[in-house]
């Protein structure tokens, strides 16, 4: 369901313990991973007899693989050649044994700074062992003329990355400007939190994680913070019974609804409904119940007070009604009058169910950030990097430049789930943090966010805890997007396919696992 992502420390902490701690040989691990990066260029790139082999090596543990793997390729008959960044005497450890060794079965070493690699002829593949995970901050020249140089002749040369591609920041996946484009990358023992992130892909090409021997008890005794949601994740969605009735398949309640912004509510209730939800009750003004249902005999709508706003005696009258609903969903279309931010603060105090906050009511909670503090294990927030930036009080491209660092701060200051949307969605609670696999153009439309927090809303008016709730919603919202790529090629599709689309992604998956 969850597949660990661990952070560059975290996979040093694995690494030390292995070696250290229960006394594994490094020199074996790193000749493992090198035989394991060998199969990955076998099966991307095919026989290497004959070919033209650079392999570039800097002086941390993926140099030391990339001269491992020279070994390996000079034995295949490669034309294999290695060039170091570092003198060899600033080579240390298993590194330094390495480099000896493919030095004395005669791999050709060259030392960089002594070498013009743009005279050399242009190789067939290349191998990057530069830059390893723990690399951060910016690139010095040397480095970034190095993978500038490298990316030029990685363009006519299929390249692979050891580990990580060099550049990538092993957190984030931005680039530090740059970044090795690879064709296929070679990580060990699981991805890096960076290589998950939507960001990474233009520069790792396939992605292969292999195995080098860390034991799982250290594995488990150390579990990271960071996961990638699985596909079976999907196996979690509730399996109706047979004797299921509406009563018992959870019923929603939709807060929201303003004048000019009534689709969205509706949009939300669908969310709900096609995840599985019995009952969608849309809450919103009285005047504008009949616009908000707009004719689907398949929504209920309840109408608070007469006109078209939001205001105290609107929550007293939703209040009465609170114990007929398992969940609520508020924001979609709720408008941002002052008077909506007052109904939204008496809300937070009063409101008994599990609550999923979207859309306006995040802005409402930007005036009045010390109600999340008062959030507790049964809330989820969704907001989209905007949203977010203004919960947070700095920029949408603070939050873009390292999604990863704003989730951790924020949940460090609630007990509730957060939903930070967007190409490669992340949820988390102060305890886990779990990224979403898809990055998904056909999501990427007004009504899309309105159609997850009705998906949320739905699973947690089932019983389901709001971090797995969250994680499944997002993992079957892209999947949705997935299929509705195959129809709509180049977007187009509108906001409530989304929802419709929901059960045929729940049956795909059912037919990929039978």
């Amino acid at each position: 369901m969850l597949t660990p992502l661990p952070t560059p420390a975290e996979m040093s902490t694995w690494d030390s313990e292995t070696i250290q701690g229960l006394g594994f040989p490094g020199a074996a691990l790193m000749e493992t991973a090198s035989r394991e990066a060998l199969n990955v260029l076998l099966r991307e790139y095919g026989p290497v007899t004959g070919r033209t082999v650079y392999c570039f090596a800097g002086s941390g543990n993926n140099g030391g693989d990339a001269f491992a793997l020279s070994r390996h390729l000079l034995d295949m008959d490669a034309k294999v050649s290695v060039f170091h960044t570092k003198p060899k005497k600033r080579y240390r450890g298993e590194t330094r044994m390495h480099l000896n060794w493919a030095r004395e079965v005669g791999v050709p070493i060259h030392y960089l700074s002594q070498t013009d690699i743009s005279t050399l002829p242009q190789p067939d593949i290349i191998v990057d062992g530069i830059l390893g995970t723990g690399f951060a901050g910016e690139l010095r020249p040397d480095a970034l003329e190095l993978i500038r140089t490298l990316n030029s002749m990685g363009s006519h040369a299929f390249v692979l990355a050891i580990d990580i591609p060099s550049g990538l920041n092993g957190m984030t996946g931005q680039p530090q400007p740059e970044a090795i484009r690879a064709n296929a990358t070679a990580t060990f023992e699981a991805a890096k939190l960076g290589l998950a992130m939507p960001e990474a892909r233009t520069y790792t090409g396939k992605v292969h994680v292999r195995s080098i021997g860390i034991p799982r008890k250290i594995r488990e005794n150390l579990p990271t913070r960071h996961y990638l949601i699985e596909p079976d994740i999907m196996n979690h969605i509730p399996v109706p019974g047979l004797d299921m009735h509406k009563g018992t398949a959870g019923h929603v309640v939709i807060v929201g609804g303003s004048p000019g912004l009534t689709g969205a509510p509706h949009l939300a209730a669908l969310g709900a409904l096609r995840a599985g939800a019995g009952l969608a009750t849309i809450a919103c003004p009285g005047a504008l119940a009949q616009s908000i249902k707009a004719g689907s005999p398949d929504i209920m709508t309840l109408a608070l007070g007469c006109g078209p706003d939001w205001d105290r005696d609107c929550l007293a009258q939703l209040l009465e009604h609170s114990r007929r609903f398992d969940a609520a969903v508020v924001g979609p279309g709720l408008g941002r009058d002052p008077k909506t931010v007052d109904f939204l603060r008496a809300f937070v105090a009063e409101w008994p169910t599990h609550v999923v906050y979207d859309a306006d009511a995040l802005f409402a909670l930007a005036q009045t950030p010390e109600l999340i503090g008062q959030f507790g294990y049964h809330t989820v927030l969704t907001p989209h990097p905007g949203e977010m930036a203004r919960l947070a009080g700095v920029s949408t491209a603070e939050i873009q430049a390292d999604r990863i660092g704003a989730v951790r701060a924020f949940t460090e200051s609630t007990s509730a789930t957060l939903v930070l949307k967007g190409a490669g969605t992340i949820v988390a609670n102060e305890v886990m943090t779990c990224l979403s696999p898809f990055a998904e153009p056909n999501l990427a439309v007004g009504g899309s966010g309105d159609v997850l927090s009705g998906i949320i809303g739905a699973l947690t008016a089932q019983g389901m805890p709001p971090v797995r709730a969250a994680s499944l919603a997002v993992y079957w919202h892209g999947l949705a997007g997935k299929l509705l790529r195959k129809e709509y090629p180049m977007r187009g599709n509108l906001a409530h396919e989304i929802a419709d689309m929901l059960p045929r992604a729940a049956k795909e998956h059912c037919n990929a696992e039978s």
